[in-house]
């Protein structure tokens, strides 16, 4: 009889990162949710159909977790993803900028194929399985 033992499990790989928050983000999402007018457990980020390039950014509070959200929580601030958004905004960076006439949150997303003039809508191809097993997420 020979003692043959199983080799080990490997370790499970990381799960990627949906989305990354700048400083500036997460000063704005603790202000804004400080400030909400009923409570709120988060920020909740996703994306629609719609505009002149196919695909808008969305944000709405969210009373609550549901069971499928994506929940990022990073430098103090918890953000909510939607699941339908999930493909769109793996590996999206999300800042906050104030310019001198505007300011806002900014989506930096690998996903983004091309945007509308006006700044309202994008064009956005979901990560393939490839994109979210790469070392750089």
């Amino acid at each position: 009889m020979t003692d043959i033992k199983p080799s080990p499990r490997p370790s499970p790989r990381p799960k990627p990162k949906v989305m990354t928050l700048t400083d500036a983000a997460a000063a704005r999402v603790r202000e804004i949710v400080a400030n909400a007018e009923t409570p709120v457990v988060a920020l909740r980020v996703g994306v629609k159909n719609g505009g002149c390039a196919g695909m808008s950014y969305t944000m709405d509070w969210a009373q609550d977790i549901g069971r499928f959200d994506e929940v990022v929580e990073e430098k103090g601030v918890k953000v909510i993803i939607d699941p339908k958004a999930i493909l769109f905004l793996l590996g999206t960076e999300m800042d906050f900028r104030i310019d001198k006439l505007s300011s806002g949150f900014v989506f930096n997303n690998p996903n983004q194929t091309s945007a509308c003039g006006c700044g309202e809508s994008v064009a956005l191809t979901p990560a393939t399985l490839d994109d979210a097993q790469s070392p750089a997420n």
